[in-house]
This record gives structure tokens, sequence and C-alpha cells, in this order.
């Protein structure tokens, strides 16, 4: 048996096993391998305790950086920037705005977690105010919970404090428009942009260990969320690093470990894709991204089509494929770890020009809308101007009662993508008018050139 670890260039045959010396490129003193492996073997104390995925978790430490009375330091200050931002926007609920909270004393707020079946109850006596805060981290909502729930705090209450003026808010992890009217969404994205200013303008007051809980704590709601500038970095090496060296990926992979969420992304996809590989599923043309142990990116390949593979989009250039807009399957584990829900997400990402990406919105919006198409639907802030990430698919989950049988992973994951076929095909058809917005790198624009003459 030949020895697989001999120089190629000795044996004179071409076989699959990876050179010495593509093992020591890859191995030794790769600056760039050792910048990954830092990442990933990152301490984060919510994610060792296996935390991050937990609703009722983030639940606890929401309620305690919401109650003005607890340790952190923040006094009523983490409350009030998050009400307010929940309420911009929404004075046509009446009291209490935005700029009513603004300028209210908040510190006699009383947080209660849990209670009365309410992920998250404010109440403020004083200003008969009380806001229940339905946090969907990964599960499902339901229709007409605020009524009940605002009927039941009533009944409690009004007796002893008069009146009262209760809202709902309903905090989600992505673009989700709330099914019941009486809720105002507000998404995780805005503590990530609310606490770091809040830590740092009261560095002086707020505890170290606070801070660096805090700290890690708005990790863990970025790289959910997708927005982690960090993780897209990592994630644009990672992909340079296997383009590098990928022959002694690939070798060291087929003798690693999988999960059930590979094997049915493989059963469904198909083997062995790299990124750019061109796909099928029942029919639907698509191009491959990338994955990880419970996630797999990809494009429509008419969208790619509809754009070219040959520009550059300012904002995205690290931003997953590096189009302005992408697609993924997600698996979500519940609770108790063995159902969870498949979930088809589509967004349109962190595109520099302003202009370029609300007309996108608008349009795949309006196309939509045309096409009597009710499963597009885009959250009110998405065409503010500063805003990153704009999800836009509603009914996009499947349920999983085994999350460990490849079989229904599968099964769920061919239904997402044929009941969004429709879909893709409407975007793909918007797509063209936007080529224009594309560049060539300077490299590539001499090659264009060159090829011309």
């Amino acid at each position: 048996m030949p020895d697989p670890w001999k120089d190629e260039a000795d044996l004179n045959i071409d076989f699959a096993f990876p050179t010495q010396k593509e093992l020591e490129d890859l191995f030794v003193n790769n600056r760039d391998l050792q910048r990954v492996g830092a990442y990933l073997n990152r301490f984060n104390p919510i994610r060792t305790m296996r935390m991050e995925g937990m609703e009722i978790r983030h639940s606890s430490i929401l309620a305690w950086l919401l109650d003005p009375r607890e340790t952190h330091g923040l006094g009523d200050k983490f409350l009030r920037a998050f009400l307010c931002e929940a309420m911009r926007g929404q004075s046509g609920l009446g009291s209490p705005t935005a700029l009513e909270i603004a300028q209210a004393d908040l510190r006699d707020a009383e947080v209660r977690r849990e209670w009365q079946q309410i992920d998250i109850f404010i109440l403020l006596p004083r200003l008969n105010w009380a806001f229940v805060i339905e946090n969907k981290f990964n599960s499902s909502q339901h229709e007409g919970q605020l009524a009940k729930y605002a009927q039941r705090v009533k009944s409690i209450f009004e007796p002893q404090e008069g009146a009262l003026k209760v809202r709902g808010v309903f905090l989600t992890l992505y673009d989700e428009v709330p099914q019941d009217e009486n809720f105002v969404p507000i998404q995780y994205s805005a503590i990530c942009e609310i606490l770091p200013s809040l830590i740092e303008d009261d560095a002086k007051i707020v505890n170290s260990d606070v801070s660096i809980f805090i700290r890690h704590y708005i990790e863990i709601i970025q790289e959910a969320a997708g927005m982690n500038e960090e993780r897209n970095e990592m994630e644009a090496l990672a992909r340079q690093l296997y383009r590098s060296h990928k022959k002694v990926l690939d070798f060291v992979m087929d003798y690693g470990a999988t999960t059930d969420f590979i094997l049915a992304m493989e059963a469904t996809l198909g083997e062995g894709l790299d990124y750019g590989d061109a796909f099928e599923v029942d029919g639907q043309k698509f191009v491959f991204n990338g994955h990880s142990n419970l996630q797999v990116s990809f494009l429509p390949s008419g969208w790619i089509e509809s754009l070219g593979d040959e520009l550059n989009w300012s904002g995205c250039e690290n931003w997953w494929a590096g189009y302005p807009l992408i697609c993924w399957l997600q698996l979500h584990d519940d609770q108790e770890g063995t159902s969870g829900r498949l979930r088809l997400y589509a967004e349109v990402g962190p595109i520099s020009d302003y202009d370029f990406r609300k007309s996108l919105i608008e349009k795949i919006a309006d196309a939509a809308q045309l096409q009597g198409l009710r499963s597009v639907s885009f959250q009110k802030t998405a065409m503010d101007e500063g805003k990153k990430f704009s999800k836009f698919l509603k009914g996009n989950e499947a349920h999983v009662s085994d999350t460990q049988n490849i079989e229904e992973i599968e099964k769920a994951m061919r239904s997402l993508l044929k009941k969004f076929e429709s879909v893709f095909q409407v975007v793909g058809n918007v797509l063209p008018e936007f080529k224009r917005f594309g560049y060539l790198s300077p490299l590539e624009n001499a090659a264009a050139t060159l090829a011309k003459e």
C-alpha cells in the first residue's frame, strides 16, 4: 500500500490524500486558522451553560435588566430605552407614547417574570401603566393573547390601582409581524443597539462583572440574529481557508463527525456541495453558500441570474454569500430538546446605498402584494435609514417532532422550499433592475477590460 503522507510527485500518481506540505501549510503557524480557532474557543458563560437557545433564560436576563431595582446599576435607563424603542412610531395607539415614556420617572416599576403566564410583566403603579412583554426568541406566537392578558391584569390591579393603560410588546429575534394587532413589535437587535451605549455611558457606575456579563449577552443575541460582524468576518475567512486548503479539509471532514441536520441536508440538497455549487430540489434550482450543524444557506438560481455572478455589492462583501439577499434553513430545538421547528428565512442585508436598499424592499413588497402573496411581509421599520437586516417571510416554519429523525427533517426542508417557490420567482423577477448597483473590483475591472481588448 502506498504511503498516503508521501509526496504525490514522488509517487507520480494522482490520489486523494493530502501531501505532507499541504497539511503543514494548513496546520503549522497558519495565522488565519489560529484566528478562526480563537474565535470558536472564546469563553461565553451563557453558551457554556447551554442557555443561549432557551427562551425562558432570555426572559430571566431581560427581566433582570428591565428592573430598576436590580443589581446591574443601570437604574431605569434600560427600561426607559427599551419601552421608548418599542413604542416609537406607535402614538396612534394613545398613551403611553414614546415621548411620555422618555420623560417619565420609571424607578418605581415592578417587574415580574412568568407571572400569570406572561413572559415579562411591568407595572408602573404611579403612572397607571402596565406592559405585557411576549418574548418569542424561538417559539411561535398565538392570536388573542394580549386581550386575554390585559383583562387578567386589569381584574387583578384596577381595584387597587385604578384604571390601567395596558400595552403589549412583541419581542422577537427576527422580523415578525405580531398576529395580534394590539402588540407593538420590537426585535432583539434593538437590545444590541441599546445596551452597549448604556454600559459605555455608565462605565463608572456599572460594576465590571456586570458589564462583562452584559457584553456576553449581547454577543449571544448578535449571533442568534445574524448581526455579529465578527462572526460574518470569521465566516468569510473560513470560506477563504476552505478554498485555499480544500483538499486537506475535505480529507479531515471525511473522517469527522456530522449531525442529523447535515445528513438531512445532504439527502435534500446533495452531498459534497461547496460554495457556489448548483443544486436542485424537486425541480427548483439553487446555488449553495455554506452550512453549519443546524443551518444551511443558499440563493435561488434565478436571483443570481438576475443580479449576475460577477459583481460585488457595497456593504455586503463579507455578508453571507456576498449578495444583497440571502436565504437559509435553520433548525431550532424546543426547550425539551427532542422536537423543534425548521424555519426558512429570506433577508435583505446590509446594503450601503440607502436608496438602493429602500427601493429593493419596496419593489419586493409591491410585487408580492400584486401577486397576492401573503407570505411576504416586512416590518414597518425595514426601510428606516440605518437598518441593516430585514427578513420578509411569514408562515415560514415546519414542526419537527423528532429533531434526530433525518427523514422528517428532509421532508420539512422540501415542504418549505416548495411552499415558497412562488416567492422565490417573484423576487427573482424584481432583481434585474438593481444589477446597476453592483460593481467590479479594480482587479476584476482590469480583467474585464483586457478581455474586451
